[in-house]
């Protein structure tokens, strides 16, 4: 992408012709840039070239920051993961999260009009000119409200719309060329999860209320926080905010050899994440580094609000039931938790429910061990590695499954939290944390709360 895109506004207005245009001219970037460095890639395996690593990484981040949207935000969930990438390229698409090229100022005064109408820099005592902060989907300025609230001014990048249009597309080309190597896992859901959670994300209006939501369910928590939305000055593809400081989580964790404050820290995210799933049934699905910001207190700041899945009661009860039935050894119990998720009839097949059990008990198993220790303590990214490979082998004998929509941002969310809390070093009792969270759950009263905060902030209460 070159700065002539950004000087232009190519999403102001659009037909069909010219929506199918951008989606072809999606498709021939991602091939000319990714695919000559995979090529690059093939060629050191087929060949036996030595590969750069460093110069390589260093490529891929900058073709992958260049491209922006959903194939930079996979780059950025890979970098999290410890383990899940060889550290030369971690290090390189790690720096995606915040160092992503920004839009040139002819775009931001264009985008500005679009969203605000003329006369725009007069809602603001000041707008920075330069970008802040960059990431996947769009880019943040800094401001000052005229009652003197330093703010967020988040635009999205040009052509987005179509870029997501394109990736989808490819993705799910990608899936059914999978499907017909290997059937084990039926992503059709997964599929449809990931499509809508994208389209979602475009739309900074619904991005604020997310916001909103976020306030309300974490008013009695002291230690998160989250911005303040200004709806007034927020539009489909501009979301102003509050700004809040703080210091990302690796500046964070070089800074303090103190085990009190990372666990501090960890305990704070945990409950960033995990008091809103259980008591209003909302997860924010995207954890990655540049998504918060940690303070000198260990408190958290929640800093962007575009992946929020809601979910149905009844399927945080099978997440609480599945917890309860590996603990106790009840396979009736896991069989009702693996269908409120959605499994249906082939949970209910006893080789099956053994085999979803040696997923689900390496991912509980730091709730179900009564003791202060890691989160990754007796296993590591090889070991994880090998219990989903004897997972898929296991259910390929039995004929497969399809997981169901809600996993993909549960999954994300729990690989994600995890990932930070091995670079925080956090040493924590988890059993108990989690167990006083769940304390007194009860679906129905969780079913109240959740619609009555919908409805409160105007989000719709339909959940799919």
């Amino acid at each position: 992408m070159s700065q002539s895109d950004f000087d232009s506004d190519p999403d102001d207005v659009f037909d069909d012709d010219s929506r199918f245009s951008r989606r072809v001219k999606r498709y021939a970037q991602v091939g000319g840039q990714v695919g000559g460095l995979a090529a690059q890639l093939a060629g050191t395996r087929l060949f036996g070239r030595k590969l750069d690593a460093k110069k390589h990484s260093g490529e891929l981040r900058d073709a992958l920051g260049g491209l922006k949207g959903p194939l930079m935000k996979a780059a950025q969930i890979l970098a999290t993961i410890p383990e899940a990438l060889p550290e030369d390229y971690a290090r390189e698409l790690r720096q995606l999260q915040h160092n992503a090229p920004p839009m040139g100022w002819a775009f931001v005064r264009r985008r500005m009009r679009t969203e605000l109408g003329a006369g725009w820099e007069k809602k603001f005592a000041r707008f920075d000119k330069e970008a802040a902060a960059a990431a996947s989907l769009g880019q943040v300025h800094r401001g000052l409200s005229h009652d003197g609230r330093d703010l967020a001014i988040k635009l999205q990048y040009p052509d987005m719309a179509s870029n997501v249009e394109a990736d989808v597309e490819q993705l799910r080309w990608a899936f059914r060329v999978y499907r017909q190597y290997d059937s084990t896992i039926d992503t059709s859901d997964i599929y449809k999860e990931l499509v809508a959670r994208l389209h979602e994300e475009l739309d900074y209006e619904r991005e604020g209320r997310h916001i909103a939501l976020y306030r309300l369910m974490l008013a009695e928590e002291p230690n998160v926080r989250a911005p303040e939305p200004l709806m007034e000055l927020t539009g489909k593809r501009l979301l102003t905010m509050t700004w809040l400081d703080g210091r990302r989580l690796l500046e964070f964790a070089e800074a303090n050899d103190d085990q009190e404050m990372r666990n501090r820290a960890a305990l704070n995210m945990f409950r960033a994440w995990y008091v809103p799933l259980y008591y209003y049934g909302v997860i924010h699905g995207d954890p990655h580094l540049g998504n918060y910001t940690i303070n000198d207190d260990a408190s958290v700041n929640l800093l962007d609000f575009g992946c929020i899945r809601v979910f149905r009661p009844a399927f945080i009860k099978g997440v609480i039931d599945l917890y309860h039935a590996l603990r106790d050894d009840d396979d009736d119990l896991a069989v009702e938790a693996y269908t409120a998720w959605g499994f249906g009839e082939t949970a209910k097949r006893k080789e099956v429910l053994q085999v979803l059990n040696i997923w689900a008990r390496f991912i509980y198993r730091p709730l179900l061990e009564d003791r202060v220790q890691s989160i990754h303590e007796g296993s590591s990214g090889v070991e994880g590695a090998k219990t989903i490979s004897r997972v898929h082998r296991e259910l390929r004998k039995h004929g497969g499954v399809r997981p169901p929509r809600e996993f993909v941002l549960m999954d994300r969310a729990a690989v994600g939290l995890g990932s930070v809390f091995i670079h925080l070093k956090a040493e924590i009792n988890w059993h108990r944390v989690f167990n006083d969270l769940i304390e007194g759950f009860d679906s129905g009263q969780l079913e109240r709360r959740q619609k009555a905060a919908l409805k409160q902030v105007g989000l719709p209460e339909e959940i799919p």
